[in-house]
C-alpha cells in the first residue's frame, strides 16, 4: 500500500511539473510579445523596396516603451481611419514639424525653426524619388499640400509613395503616439532577405 501511494503521488507530481512549465513558458512568451518583440508579417507593397509583400518582420516594441518615435523610423501602428488593422510604414514628421508635399518632394520645417529643407530620403527607389504627391498619389498632382502635426501625432509615410495609403489619405492625417506599437527590427524571412534596418541620414 505505501509503495501505491508514493507512486500516485510521484505521478501527480509529475504532471503538476509539466503543466507548471507550461503556464511558465506561455506567460514568459505572452510578456514577449506584449512588451519586447513581436513577428508581424508584411502584407501589399506600400514599403517598397524597403519591405517587400509576405516579408515577416520583427518589431521592437520596448524601443517606445522606454522612449519615442523618431523621425526615420519604420513601425506598426493603427491607422486612425480602420483601428481593426495594422500598417506598416515610416515616420517622416514628429510633433511640431511642418510637413510639405510639392513638386514630388518632401520639405520640412522644424519646430521652433523657421527654415525649411527638402529631406533626403535616399530609401526611395527610382520609380518613387521625386514622385510623392497629394492624395490619391498615383495622379502626379503636384499643387502644394501642408501639414502641422500636433503634439503626440505623427506623419507617416510609406516608401512606395505612388501606390500607399498613409498620412496622405487618413483622416485624420496623424497617427497618436499610443497607436504606435513598435519599430521595425530586422527581417527574419525569407533567410535570403535577412537584414537590420538602419536609420536614414536626413541631413538636418
Amino acid at each position: 500500500m505505501y509503495g501505491m501511494t508514493a507512486k500516485k503521488h510521484t505521478l501527480w507530481f509529475h504532471i503538476f511539473d509539466v503543466v507548471l512549465n507550461i503556464v511558465i513558458i506561455v506567460a514568459i512568451v505572452g510578456f514577449i510579445r506584449t512588451f519586447l518583440v513581436s513577428p508581424f508579417q508584411v502584407e501589399g507593397s506600400s514599403m517598397m523596396d524597403t519591405l517587400e509583400n509576405k516579408q515577416y518582420i520583427v518589431i521592437n516594441k520596448l524601443a517606445f516603451y522606454i522612449g519615442k518615435p523618431e523621425r526615420g523610423n519604420v513601425v506598426v501602428f493603427r491607422p486612425p481611419n480602420n483601428r481593426s488593422k495594422h500598417y506598416v510604414k515610416r515616420i517622416i514628421g514628429i510633433p511640431g514639424d511642418q510637413i510639405s508635399i510639392r513638386n514630388g518632394f518632401v520639405f520640412l520645417k522644424q519646430k521652433g525653426s523657421d527654415k525649411e529643407i527638402q529631406i533626403s530620403e535616399s530609401y526611395l527607389n527610382d520609380r518613387n524619388s521625386g514622385h510623392t504627391y497629394q492624395n490619391p498619389p498615383s495622379t502626379g498632382n503636384k499643387v502644394e499640400v501642408r501639414y502641422t502635426v500636433p503634439s503626440g501625432n505623427y506623419f507617416l509615410l510609406g516608401d512606395n509613395r505612388q501606390g500607399s495609403l498613409d498620412s496622405r489619405s487618413f483622416d485624420p492625417p496623424y497617427v497618436p503616439e499610443d497607436d504606435i506599437k513598435g519599430k521595425v527590427w530586422f527581417v527574419a524571412l525569407p533567410i535570403s532577405k535577412i537584414h537590420a534596418l538602419e536609420m536614414p541620414d536626413y541631413e538636418l
